[in-house]
């Protein structure tokens, strides 16, 4: 995440500030397309009420069957991470889940063992480097950031 904004980081780390009992906690952005909805690469989030994940999935969720809903179409999960040292060491020691094996995400093997994740709401993504289609994005990204700024 080499775009990453300091207000981002913030939201992430502001819950495990303010709750002692929250283990790890994430960032995630309203999604407001289809192409990013349907994208295996971007992995989306459903939270409950108080803003705890239930599940982590590259397809889209929750699946729209109005098409009118109002809202974003979903959230797409920011790979940024915060946790509490003693959780991080014992989550690291537990065994990969089959729903964190089915996924390939590894956040999902701390909801399986029943643990909380608190996902803050920001307003828009940053670019993140999962495939070579993100590097070149990110690298247009850094080149107009670089000429509008006058170091180009």
């Amino acid at each position: 995440m080499p775009f990453v904004a300091p207000e981002m980081l913030e939201a992430c780390v502001g819950p495990l500030r303010a709750d002692a009992t929250i283990p790890m906690a994430t960032i995630a952005a309203p999604i407001e397309d289809e192409e990013t909805l349907h994208n295996p690469n971007v992995v989306k989030v459903v939270t409950d009420r108080n803003g705890n994940a239930l599940y982590f999935s590259r397809s889209p969720l929750p699946y729209r069957r109005s098409p009118t809903a109002d809202g974003p179409l979903a959230f797409k999960h920011i790979g940024l991470y915060g946790y509490r040292r003693e959780f991080l060491v014992r989550l690291a020691a537990l065994e990969p889940t089959p729903l964190e094996q089915a996924e390939s995400l590894e956040q999902l093997r701390a909801l399986e063992w029943g643990f909380r994740i608190r996902v803050s709401a920001v307003p828009t993504a940053s670019i993140e480097v999962d495939t070579p289609a993100d590097l070149e994005r990110a690298r247009a990204f850094a080149s107009a950031r670089s000429r509008a700024s006058g170091f180009a």
